[in-house]
């Protein structure tokens, strides 16, 4: 029989995955709001909104909205302060939408 593993070990452990994992989150919540810098610039500087879908960039808003919420309930920063970036991207890319169609 294999003996147990030590609990405070395998405590050290998760730590440590659960803080790689939290900056690999953190790093492409970044990288994805880069990215969709594009987009809004294609909207806002080249008045270019033709198939931008306004259904589906308010379905991203909304999430963000939720997530946003989960976030602050639970006084998680990781969760809550991405949210704001992609409340203001999504919201922009919804209003050039609207506006320049």
């Amino acid at each position: 029989m294999a003996p147990d593993p030590d609990p405070a070990s395998a405590a050290a452990h998760g730590s440590h995955s659960q803080t790689k994992l939290r900056s690999l989150l953190g790093g492409m919540s970044i990288f994805t709001m880069v990215m969709t810098i594009p987009q809004v610039l294609a909207i806002w500087v080249w008045h270019q909104a033709a198939g931008v879908s306004v259904l589906s960039w308010s379905a991203y808003l909304v999430s963000a909205v939720l997530w946003f919420w989960f976030g602050l309930q639970q006084h998680d920063r990781n969760i809550y302060l991405p949210c704001v970036g992609w409340m203001a991207l999504d919201g922009a890319v919804i209003l050039g939408a609207v506006i320049y169609r």
